[in-house]
């Protein structure tokens, strides 16, 4: 998969920059909140600005975007953040924009191997050390993570905070949980819906894991209020740009763009509702528990496919999904309906692979020309698969709730029987 992105799929992308001229520069989605922390931090300089946002494109597209060119990105690179990111990058502002990217390029990679250790805590699976490595080899070299890597993607590190609150909720560091995930808002499409699954948990036992919502609330107002500090009005030139990011981009979400605008907004509305509905059914199960590890897959799942972008470096959230199907592969197979599902999901991901190889062989052998114009043909799958562990989730997700359900008060499961309380 390395291989055919950076001698084919890339080679592809800057051939055709040069014939279109379309602008190419480091197209990092670090450099935009990089750049913006830096000169916020640094001289006082409010990143929301247009002047912030051409200077941004000087660095990400090699030049400032022209909209009297058709071939120019839509996308103006702005930054479109939260404030409070600057705090967590804020260790970065005095080095330089390459050495920044390598370094960030390096982490977010170490924190996804790391994130595949923390899901294994939090949702009790023990693989051996053989398959752990396997795992770990598959990971980086899938195309969405690579694509992550590659681009400096900060949902590398969102997702890597999500799996250290998951954990952490399972050990019981229901503080330590709470901060984490109040980090992770620093991208609200993709931390938001966990907060909400985890605060009606956290409801469901009040006396107990009241520690964890008010970490949660607390850690995030002391971000929202020390943005408030740097940057006086923040929020209002936030939501400015968010609204200007929607528009320019279109906003669609993964489900919108497969069916439709309208249809997919429909379908998003009836995840969301019946997700909600099963988030509520669980709020007293334990952390760690069956009900607990299916539904919070779910909901990392959902988020996917509902949220506005289908970018597939944010597959990196169906790690945990992928996980409990693989804990519970031998029992769902008995049925011949999950049978199917699984085989078509593992097909799915299992062919961007195939491709990829069949074209690195390929490009030894032929022109480089026409292996380029093929270089789609390992994608042909990409966006189909977190439809695909949805449906693959149903029948596991609704067997735990219903399981769950019949149990109250739900005992933890025996490995996290244990845990000592925050």
């Amino acid at each position: 998969m390395w291989f055919y992105v950076d001698h084919i799929l890339v080679p592809y992308q800057r051939s055709e920059a040069l014939r279109t001229g379309r602008p190419r520069g480091n197209l990092s989605d670090l450099y935009p909140r990089w750049l913006g922390a830096r000169e916020l931090l640094l001289h006082g300089s409010d990143p929301y600005t247009p002047e912030m946002t051409r200077r941004i494109q000087m660095g990400y597209y090699g030049r400032v975007l022209d909209p009297h060119r058709p071939n120019d990105p839509k996308d103006q690179a702005a930054f479109a953040y939260p404030i409070y990111v600057v705090f967590i990058l804020s260790p970065l502002i005095y080095a330089d924009s390459a050495t920044v990217l390598r370094v960030f390029s390096l982490l977010v990679s170490l924190l996804t191997i790391a994130s595949i250790f923390l899901w294994r805590r939090a949702l009790r699976y023990r693989p051996s050390w053989l398959l752990t490595a396997g795992i770990i080899l598959l990971t980086l070299g899938s195309f969405q993570v690579l694509q992550g890597i590659k681009l400096q993607q900060i949902s590398l590190l969102i997702a890597a905070l999500i799996a250290g609150c998951a954990a952490a909720l399972v050990d019981g560091y229901l503080i330590l949980a709470g901060f984490l995930l109040a980090l992770a808002t620093v991208k609200p499409q993709l931390g938001i819906p966990v907060a909400g699954f985890l605060a009606l948990w956290a409801i469901g036992d009040w006396r107990r894991r009241r520690s964890f919502l008010v970490s949660f609330v607390l850690f995030s107002l002391v971000l929202v209020l020390a943005g408030e500090w740097v940057l006086p009005g923040w929020i209002t030139e936030f939501r400015h740009a968010v609204r200007a990011y929607i528009e320019y981009t279109g906003g669609n979400s993964l489900l919108q763009e497969v069916a439709g605008v309208t249809f997919g907004s429909l379908l998003s509305l009836i995840l969301i509702l019946l997700t909600a509905i099963l988030c509520w059914r669980v709020r007293r199960s334990e952390a760690g528990s069956r009900a607990f590890s299916w539904t919070f897959a779910l909901v990392l799942a959902v988020t996917i496919v509902v949220i506005p972008s289908f970018a597939t470096y944010n597959h990196v959230l169906l790690m945990p999904a992928l996980l409990m199907l693989a804990t519970e592969a031998p029992a769902l197979w008995r049925t011949p309906a999950l049978r199917v599902s699984l085989l078509v999901l593992t097909l799915a991901m299992v062919w961007p692979w195939i491709g990829s190889i069949g074209l690195s062989l390929t490009h030894l052998l032929l022109p480089r020309l026409p292996v380029e114009n093929a270089w789609k043909v390992p994608l042909y799958t990409i966006l189909l698969i977190p439809l695909l562990v949805l449906v693959a989730l149903i029948y596991p997700v609704s067997s735990a709730v219903s399981e769950a359900t019949r149990q109250r008060p739900e005992s933890p499961r025996p490995a996290a029987a244990g845990n000592a309380p925050s």
